[in-house]
């Protein structure tokens, strides 16, 4: 048990630990807890109003509980323990803890709460585990990082990949799968998720010269390493190795083929995940079937995902400024502070463009990635829309008032 008095002085078991529960975790477990007790003690007055009965004679001055609610209310605190989720199956989820794996549900408020403020792989959760035996999750420990996509549907709405990660590997194959526009969505979405983004290059002795791929994927993501993977050498991997520090949590990122599954075996030393035989053309089937996070013998903590179809951005401008560093530099020299680099007059990024400084096909990449974050934007942001539709109402009013302007 982590005393929530000490907080990150306490010692850790070495199992959270390996886990990667450090002192900023440590910390903020101790944090949500004293918060629970809180609400412990504002549910415990309440009750004793409901009951009649006189609320001072049951809390001290200091607005602590009293002697015999105190003590109630430490035993249902000794009984909480921190736990990181590695494995969701519905409303059932598989948690690491100090003692093991622990098979939890989820506390009645945090079923009722929003998707995406619900556990998910990778999160640190509060867990308890009641007189029968049952162990439920009755919080949720602020995330440091979290990797948010737009889930496809009529509505898009965001969806939690993985919380806590450090490093999340890119990974696309050599040659069919790498795609210029796919990997700037990935990139827009790790960086805005808080971690750093890592592009592997997987299947490279399947291609006579990876070094163009190479180039091209470092134009796309400068100060972001570029690492090449192949079946016939471990360069790759041991770079890899040597580049995440230890008990940093990675995720492995990238559609379906592309040998994440593979990857993870090797990272790992040994066979941790099933893998598939690739086609003449070297795409592999798809093996993964859901989000797990692994603890390897080697100390590494990966979660492996299933291949992606769609990646929708959501809310990833700080993501976007990130990608397109060179387009909101050149945007600093346009004559309106307010260019959206269309037509504008004494436009600085579509001089780049003409004098092939910069490429047109980037350009429209950008345009249609930040509409499609406005769009979500919109879609969640009450203010937001508020004052889209009135510009919209602004501009309309203008536009009559111009016609009753114009001469009959």
């Amino acid at each position: 048990m982590i005393d929530p008095q000490l907080g990150a002085s306490s010692a850790l078991p070495l199992v959270l630990v390996q886990f990667g529960f450090d002192a900023h975790f440590s910390a903020a477990f101790a944090h949500v807890l004293g918060a629970t007790e809180k609400r412990e003690e504002l549910f415990t007055a309440e009750d004793a109003e409901d009951r009649g009965v006189n609320h001072e004679r049951r809390c001290l001055p200091s607005g602590r509980l009293g002697s015999s609610a105190t003590s109630a209310v430490n035993a249902l605190a000794e009984a909480d323990r921190p736990g990181r989720v590695i494995a969701v199956h519905r409303n059932r989820l598989v948690v690491a803890t100090a003692d093991g794996e622990v098979s939890a549900t989820l506390d009645s408020h945090l079923l009722q709460a929003d998707p995406i403020d619900r556990p998910g792989v990778g999160d640190w959760v509060v867990l308890r585990t009641a007189a029968d035996g049952a162990t439920g999750i009755r919080a949720l420990i602020p995330r440091r990082t979290a990797f948010i996509r737009g889930a496809s549907g009529q509505k898009v709405s965001p969806q939690l990949v993985a919380a806590n990660v450090d490093y999340v590997l890119i990974v696309t194959a050599l040659p069919g799968d790498f795609n210029d526009r796919r990997l700037e969505r990935y990139l827009a979405l790790t960086w805005e998720s808080g971690a750093m983004p890592v592009v592997v290059l997987a299947k490279c002795d399947l291609v006579d010269d990876a070094s163009a791929l190479v180039a091209a994927a470092r134009a796309l993501a400068p100060g972001v390493d570029v690492i090449t993977v192949s079946a016939t050498s471990e360069d790759g991997v041991t770079r890899l190795q040597s580049l995440i520090p230890q008990r940093a949590t990675i995720a492995l990122l990238g559609s379906s083929g592309v040998g994440k599954s593979t990857l993870l075996n090797r990272l790992a030393g040994e066979s941790v995940m099933q893998t598939a035989e690739v086609d003449v053309e070297g795409r592999g089937r798809h093996t993964t079937t859901h989000r797990e996070l692994r603890l390897l013998t080697n100390g590494m903590l990966v979660i492996d995902t299933p291949g992606m179809r769609e990646l929708q951005l959501w809310s990833a401008d700080a993501g976007l400024e990130r990608v397109f560093e060179d387009i909101v530099e050149l945007s600093h020299s346009c004559r309106f502070a307010d260019c959206n680099h269309g037509s504008e007059p004494g436009c600085a990024v579509l001089e780049a463009v003409s004098r092939g400084a910069l490429d047109e096909e980037r350009l429209s990449s950008w345009r249609r990635l930040m509409r499609e974050a406005a769009r979500s934007r919109l879609e969640t942001d009450a203010v937001a829309a508020s004052a889209e539709r009135a510009k919209l109402r602004a501009m309309m009013r203008s536009v009559r008032e111009l016609y009753r302007a114009k001469p009959k």
